[in-house]
């Protein structure tokens, strides 16, 4: 799978964040030359640590809403994995000014980089926030509805642009609609923490996990494996039909809040026995939450021979055990 990056210098964006620097990891495991560009504000200097004695990687700290930041990482660069953006839902209602600069002004900054560094391939992170409030399940790639929160307005719009690079100047992308991601390396600090580490922290710190609502709502939680896998999958295709579209990055099933706070209750008793007799609290919904998500993953499967390992049970026992040690 990564013959076709051998001697090939790959830039990931956000590289110092939760998948970005999985991402970085997997490159440089496999000896490709990789950049890391990132301003810190979400991303932690930890996560990276274990390769800046690596020749093969290199770390560029600036800021994506910088054009000339953009261009100097870009400089050399034969593929991109865009990653750096500002996630959270409840995050861009509360200010949906600096969500849209990083993720609107900033992605098309690096198309515009990009383009002009006549780099290969560009594959972004985009979002399952953009089916909004289209209701049928599964999720399908040309089937969206109206976006819910400025968050899933920033990551629609990303697919547009993406789309008109290609016809205006040529530049082939790829954008990867991911579905609650999870997996070493994902903060559970923060007020925007997602909901694994920070329900793994609770339950560690033997505190009562709050879900929203009652429980019922549910996601295609994606193990990080996955998620890292198709990454990979679209920056090496070498199926002309595969690029210039989007794709559900998911592994296909759903899974409710309830089961998971029961899921991550069982795992994390084999380490502390007491866990189990944690109580789960409620609180009322959140506003632009959608009450279910669940991808299909047909496309990615004929078009780039996707093929997710990590089903939510296996997905929990490897980030539990990495929570386990690191928290």
């Amino acid at each position: 799978m990564f013959q076709n990056l051998q001697n090939k210098t790959v830039l990931v964006t956000g590289g110092a964040g939760f998948i970005g620097s999985n991402l970085c990891e997997i490159l440089l495991d496999n000896n490709i030359k990789t950049v890391c560009l990132d301003n810190f504000s979400t991303g932690k200097r930890k996560n990276i640590e274990p390769f800046l004695s690596n020749p093969d990687f290199k770390l560029i700290e600036g800021d994506i809403r910088n054009l000339a930041d953009c261009k100097t990482a870009c400089n050399n660069v034969d593929y991109i994995l865009h990653e750096a953006a500002l996630g959270s839902v409840p995050r861009s209602i509360n200010d949906p000014i600096t969500t849209n600069d990083v993720n609107v002004s900033g992605f098309l900054n690096m198309l515009v980089a990009a383009k002009d560094a006549k780099v290969k391939r560009f594959v972004y992170a985009a979002s399952s926030s953009t089916y909004g409030d289209h209701e049928a399940l599964p999720k399908v790639e040309d089937v969206i509805g109206k976006p819910l929160s400025p968050y899933a307005i920033t990551k629609y719009v990303n697919e547009l642009y993406g789309d008109i690079f290609q016809k205006s100047y040529g530049l082939d992308t790829i954008g990867l609609r991911y579905f609650n991601v999870f997996g070493k390396r994902q903060d559970p600090d923060g007020a925007y923490a997602a909901v694994i580490p920070l329900f793994v922290k609770q339950f560690i710190n033997k505190e009562s996990p709050i879900i929203n609502g009652d429980g019922s709502y549910s996601r295609d939680f994606t193990y990080i494996d996955n998620v890292v896998q198709m990454n990979i999958l679209a920056l090496t295709t070498t199926n002309q039909e595969a690029l210039n579209t989007v794709y559900n990055v998911a592994y296909g099933d759903r899974t409710t809040l309830l089961q998971l706070a029961t899921i991550l209750k069982n795992n994390l008793s084999e380490f502390d026995a007491s866990i189990q007799d944690i109580d789960i609290k409620h609180r009322d919904n959140r506003v632009g939450d959608i009450p279910h998500s669940l991808a299909s993953i047909e496309k990615a499967k004929k078009l780039l021979n996707y093929n997710p390992k990590f089903d939510i049970n296996n997905g929990i026992k490897e980030a539990v055990k990495w929570y386990w040690k690191n928290l």
